[in-house]
């Protein structure tokens, strides 16, 4: 009787062998990774002016060091927490009022059963994405702005009218209604991936025990996206004070910077329109590290609970 003798396991290719191989691919990853190289990793060291009396034509290295004193004045200051107050109200009402849309968006779509309703639709909702905030405030300034469509009908019935987007007391919740105008259809993209991830059978089966689309969206679909929507979610809360800039700037003056003035314009004024760069860097990097505080947070609340999060335990 004759032993066949295993096939020998192939030894792995060599390092030097590894990269020829991949050398197209790594060239193309070279692009990306000096951009997070250059404007993220190596921008952090700008943080310094924080701690610095700085001045520009001086330079990092001949600017006075001054310690904490910058942060010492933006804590002292009522207008760096008037801009702390609205951001956090605005994300919070981001984070109840725009951040589940995508999802039930995304829900709609993956229900759809015509493959060309589908594409028009998801088309017609990714297109806002693509304007810039200087169009999208000139449409609502155009439709509810003090001498808009809005008040024109009101005048011409005889009706009172209303500047919505002069108004302080309004201005909050218009800024979120504009995200979730602009960006809810964009943000389905990552919850449209997940869903087409969900397996069919599953679908099959819930059926054939009786289950309706309800039952189905609540057993099958939900769970099987769930890690995909804690991800988002702590992602979320990491850039929980990072609202955003031009769509606050523009609008800043209409309402005052009592109602309008948030983190990144306090950044703007303080810095280009003051002078006051250490003050300006006390600010972001005061924003960072909240941020990165809520993302480490929300991440280990995330294990606790059993989820994976932005990177396994």
């Amino acid at each position: 009787m004759t032993v066949t003798s295993p096939p020998p396991t192939p030894r792995p290719p060599s390092r030097r062998r590894r990269l020829r191989r991949d050398a197209l691919l790594l060239a193309l990853m070279l692009p990306g990774v000096a951009y997070f190289l250059v404007f993220h990793y190596g921008a952090l060291f700008g943080n310094v002016i924080a701690f610095q009396d700085f001045v520009p034509y001086l330079g990092v290295g001949d600017s006075d060091w001054v310690g904490f004193s910058n942060f010492a004045a933006m804590f002292g200051d009522p207008a760096f927490w008037n801009a702390v107050l609205n951001t956090v109200l605005i994300a919070a009402l981001q984070l109840v009022f725009y951040f589940p849309v995508p999802l039930a968006l995304a829900l709609l779509l993956h229900s759809l059963t015509g493959k060309f309703l589908q594409k028009f639709v998801q088309s017609v909702v990714y297109l806002p994405h693509f304007i810039s905030w200087v169009i999208v405030i000139a449409l609502f300034q155009q439709i509810l702005g003090g001498t808009g469509v809005l008040n024109g009908f009101l005048g011409d019935h005889g009706l009172h009218t209303v500047d919505i987007i002069g108004n302080p007391t309004l201005y909050k919740p218009l800024v979120v209604a504009q995200v979730i105008w602009k960006e809810s259809g964009f943000g389905t993209i990552i919850f449209l991936a997940a869903l087409s991830q969900v397996d069919v059978q599953q679908y099959e089966a819930a059926a054939l025990d009786g289950a309706g689309y309800g039952r189905r969206l609540w057993h099958v679909t939900l769970p099987a996206i769930r890690p995909v929507i804690v991800l988002l979610l702590i992602l979320r809360l990491g850039e929980f004070l990072s609202i955003g800039f031009e769509q606050f700037f523009l609008q800043r003056d209409a309402v005052g910077p009592e109602a309008g003035e948030v983190i990144d314009t306090f950044v703007y004024y303080a810095g280009f329109a003051n002078g006051n760069w250490g003050l300006a860097a006390a600010a972001g990097l005061f924003k960072g590290v909240v941020g990165l505080g809520l993302i480490y947070t929300a991440n280990r609340i995330a294990h606790r609970l059993g989820e994976q999060g932005v990177y396994a335990r």
